[in-house]
């Protein structure tokens, strides 16, 4: 029986977009707090060794995905490539970490959003009203996002003008500042705000709906990244020029409060907008990720394959989105993952680790960047994950420790058919 596809409808710009709307997430307008606190001005070489691990991981993303150009990003990768286990622990750490990841954006949202007492009701409102874009294609995803960017961009160029504007003078941009820190701490930063780069892998696992996608996919992801870095290291340097280390690291909104020394009474509305479609623009790109991958694992029924369907009207994984949807709407309404980057930082290096490692092992016309990017990329990645903060590796371990148990079990239990089994002997 033929499996279940997806249909190509995105262009380049779509893609471009889909990653941004990723990237210039809630992350933008909350991660130089823990930052800060770890390394204080060193977030700034934080900043720059996130970039670098994150560009050996790009193109690496961007080299499998013009070999293969199907839904799950590094799942599908890391079977085509390196053999079915390796892709599951991508496939469960991706998946797992990102939906924690959609419960903290739709919290966040609410926090900058809904009013006093009402954060879950609007959270899980979010989450539906998301869902169903979702649901009726993949092209209305990527207007939805191409707009939630836009907005998001604009709020983030007012906050960084008005940083600036208050005329500031920094004395800590030294080199003793710089390294204040130490290294584990830079170390540390850098693993948090890997955090914000993480977005690319949503064009990835899309890919099945790409146009053209050896192509389309290696310029989109590239694109997006350059851009998005662009963002982050202004507004990197505008929020530490208007408060300084010690002052990014007390604030809970640390662009809002850059922008407040400003005196300009006008741009408070305008950041808490502006961070509310960013956390808007997270959450629909996370539930589109998460439900392709979801949708990928359960075709090779390492997840159950009711969620392998594809709506015949939409074309898109319909039990997939709605399976993903539910779980987040369930954690929002129990529980408050706002906390959850440093686990989701975890599960995503694992997952770009595979990805890493699967790109290395590419030869001849596949090969289209330097084996050094992948190494880089690849120890970059483990010695970003292990320096986390120690509860988001014990959780990431329990995570991962969980997923393999479950396919051993499964595989014990016989829930392999033969055509499965074969399948299997050939990825590996």
């Amino acid at each position: 029986m033929t499996s279940p596809s997806l249909q190509r409808r995105l262009g380049l710009g779509d893609a471009v977009f889909i990653g941004l709307g990723s990237m210039i997430g809630a992350g933008v307008f909350a991660v130089w707090a823990p930052a800060a606190g770890a390394a204080g001005t060193g977030l700034l070489i934080g900043l720059a060794l996130a970039a670098v691990v994150a560009f050996g991981n790009a193109t690496s993303s961007a080299q499998l995905a013009a070999a293969h150009p199907t839904s799950g990003g590094t799942y599908a990768y890391g079977r085509a490539e390196l053999g079915p286990w390796w892709g599951f622990v991508a496939g469960w750490g991706f998946v797992i970490g990102k939906i924690a990841s959609c419960a903290a954006m739709a919290l966040t949202f609410a926090a900058y959003a809904a009013p006093s007492g009402w954060e879950r009701p609007v959270a899980v409102a979010a989450v539906v009203v998301l869902t169903g874009v979702n649901w009726f294609g993949v092209t209305r995803t990527a207007g939805v996002a191409r707009v939630i960017v836009v907005v998001s961009l604009g709020a983030l160029a007012a906050a960084v003008t008005a940083a600036f504007s208050a005329g500031a003078t920094p004395d800590w941009f030294t080199a003793a500042e710089l390294w204040s820190g130490g290294g584990y701490g830079i170390l540390q930063s850098a693993g948090l705000l890997f955090f914000a780069f993480a977005g690319y892998a949503r064009i990835a696992t899309m890919g099945e709906e790409v146009r053209d996608p050896r192509r389309v996919i290696p310029r989109a992801i590239v694109v997006a990244f350059l851009i998005a870095f662009a963002v982050y290291a202004v507004v990197a340097v505008a929020v530490l020029s208007a408060l300084g280390p010690d002052g990014v690291a007390a604030s809970t909104e640390p662009v809002a409060a850059a922008a407040a020394t400003s005196g300009w009474t006008w741009i408070q509305p305008v950041v808490r907008i502006g961070a509310a479609a960013a956390s808007l623009g997270a959450l629909l790109a996370l539930i589109a990720g998460v439900s392709r991958t979801a949708f990928a694992m359960s075709r090779e029924r390492d997840l159950p394959r009711l969620l392998g369907a594809v709506h015949p009207r939409w074309h898109v994984p319909h039990r997939a989105e709605l399976a993903a949807g539910a779980v987040v709407v369930l954690l929002v309404a129990l529980v408050d993952l706002r906390g959850a980057i440093g686990f989701s930082s975890f599960g995503v290096l694992l997952y770009y680790f595979v990805a890493n490692v699967a790109a290395f092992r590419q030869r001849g016309d596949a090969r289209r960047y330097p084996a050094a990017l992948q190494v880089v990329g690849g120890l970059g990645c483990l010695v970003l994950a292990v320096t986390l903060p120690w509860q988001s590796v014990v959780a990431g371990v329990l995570v991962v420790a969980g997923g393999v148990a479950y396919r051993f079990a499964r595989l014990a239990a016989g829930a392999e058919g033969p055509g499965r089994r074969q399948n299997s002997t050939d990825a590996g």
